[in-house]
């Protein structure tokens, strides 16, 4: 079905936008992948704040042209289903990783971050990048470790001496 021209325009700058404003991308291959699947990765999707859009290659070209995506153009073979994360940059890789665990049909063919073009096959390393508060949690719990530590050595000393003064007592004790 022919796409009127306004509409294509449309197309290209709502991805344009959204290319803009993301942190990485995710190109797949989606064949083979029935309706009820996409929907369902659709709401996942809009559950972790991915931008999911199926494109005609020729007009994805055209939207990524001038940001830091360009370097997708390579990788645009086939029917393409584009996922740009626009709150952390592993969102999307998540996202479509799951996805493509329960679907063998579906799969990965490019990732970007910052303008490096990155093989389907480093999904995992962009994917399990810690979220902004999992990665507040690590630096608060490693910010905490010498406080507790000096706190735990500090309550140690008066319970030395305790533990000394009861031994001295108990062999004063034993002695009389």
């Amino acid at each position: 079905m022919a796409i009127r021209i306004e509409d294509k325009k449309q197309i290209v700058a709502e991805v344009n936008e959204a290319a803009k404003s993301a942190l990485s991308a995710v190109l797949a291959d989606y064949r083979g992948v029935t309706v009820e699947e996409l929907t369902a990765l659709r709401k996942t999707a809009r559950e972790n704040n991915v931008y999911l859009r199926v494109v005609r290659n020729t007009l994805l070209k055209r939207a990524i042209a001038d940001t830091s995506y360009e370097c997708l153009n390579e990788a645009l073979v086939g029917p393409t289903i584009l996922a740009f994360s626009q709150d952390h940059p592993g969102a999307a890789a998540r996202v479509l990783k799951e996805f493509s665990k329960n679907n063998e049909e579906f799969d990965v063919k490019a990732l970007a971050v910052d303008g490096s073009l990155l093989s389907a096959d480093q999904i995992d390393v962009l994917a399990k990048l810690p979220t902004y508060d999992e990665a507040i949690a690590t630096l608060m719990s490693v910010m905490l470790a010498p406080v507790t530590k000096l706190t735990q050595t500090v309550n140690e000393v008066p319970s030395k001496v305790t533990r000394a003064v009861a031994a001295v007592r108990d062999q004063k004790q034993e002695a009389a």
